[in-house]
């Protein structure tokens, strides 16, 4: 049974960071290529960042040089460090499994994240 399990999520204020983590069971965690999209109310879903099975990343323009992605394959976890957060990060961040194609095989539940003063 896939079970992913995210946490970090909270309320910051502007400029400040927040480092969330997903972990993973029930699937072979080093072959998947692992992400994070973002949805926020009134906005297209949006790609964040992404990490392929073989630990190339990508991130969307908005959060280049603010976030960074990485994975830790003997702890099944992926985790996206947030740095200098913005009002307009606030969303609900929901972590991923697929290919290094883009196709997504499995979701989080998304947590939540808020920026504001």
């Amino acid at each position: 049974q896939v079970h992913f399990v995210e946490s970090g999520g909270g309320l910051v204020q502007p400029g400040g960071s927040l480092r969330l983590s997903c972990a993973t069971s029930g699937i072979i965690f080093r072959t998947y290529a692992m992400g994070w999209y973002r949805a926020a109310p009134g906005k297209q879903r949006e790609l964040v960042a992404t990490i392929t099975n073989g630990g190339s990343e990508n991130y969307a323009d908005s959060v280049k040089d603010r976030f960074t992605i990485s994975r830790d394959n003997a702890k099944n976890t992926v985790n996206l460090q947030m740095n200098s957060l913005k009002p307009e990060d606030t969303a609900v961040y929901y972590c991923y499994a697929g290919l290094n194609t883009g196709t997504i095989r499995y979701w989080g539940q998304g947590t939540q994240v808020t920026v504001s003063s």
